[in-house]
């Protein structure tokens, strides 16, 4: 997945078709190398600083068609292990990205994602920074939730949303495979067990997987 280049979109709106399946190969460990452009120029440091960029720009365009501003996030910190920054009183831990309302920041193990932009391809960036942006517009817009997975599985919808815009005005596009890499990444971070009242819970890979097809398909809106 790159910005845009003269090249065929994959079929990213059949992602439902093929729900099963990815969720089998992923839990099989099958993975894909990341997708690479012809010139060879596509690196792990392009796709995150792409991802960032698009998507806030993809929202601050939403927010000025509701006569509204959006207000972009002041920081954006790699860290390496437990090496991150704090949010209150909530240490960063390894192997995670968040964003942090009380500085209205994001930060991200870099050996982490890099390690699955290896291992499943440039579309785990394209799910991570996304979600973690929805959370960001969340906070903004001051969304109310009574669980914490549906705070969760909104921000998988509003990154589904937020990629389906760029693929759809031609920010993006998307190579063959794009769309097991981004099914693939979304069933590794789902639950084991599906626990609602989990205070932790992000949602099952299933769960998490439809709700990003559904922002997809169905825009913001439908989130």
């Amino acid at each position: 997945m790159r910005e845009a280049v003269t090249r065929a979109l994959s079929p990213l709106t059949r992602l439902f078709a093929g729900l099963i399946a990815i969720a089998l190969l992923a839990a099989c460990g099958v993975v894909r190398s990341p997708s690479m452009d012809q010139r060879g120029a596509d690196s792990f440091e392009d796709d995150v600083v792409t991802a960032r960029t698009l998507t806030e720009e993809f929202w601050s365009q939403q927010f000025q068609q509701f006569g509204r501003t959006y207000r972009p996030i002041s920081d954006f910190i790699p860290y390496s292990g437990d090496a991150g920054p704090s949010c209150g009183d909530q240490p960063s831990v390894p192997n995670n990205a968040f964003y942090c309302p009380l500085g209205h920041f994001i930060a991200f193990d870099q050996g982490w994602m890099e390690g699955l932009w290896n291992e499943m391809g440039d579309g785990s960036v394209y799910v991570i920074i996304p979600h973690e942006l929805g959370h960001a517009v969340q906070a903004q817009l001051r969304t109310d939730f009574t669980l914490n997975v549906q705070m969760e599985l909104q921000a998988d919808c509003y990154a589904g949303g937020a990629l389906a815009a760029l693929v759809g005005s031609g920010a993006l596009t998307t190579d063959e495979g794009d769309e097991y890499e981004l099914f693939a990444s979304l069933a590794a971070a789902g639950d084991p067990t599906d626990d609602w009242l989990d205070p932790a819970a992000h949602g099952t890979a299933e769960q998490r997987q439809t709700s990003f097809v559904r922002g997809y398909r169905g825009g913001v809106g439908a989130c």
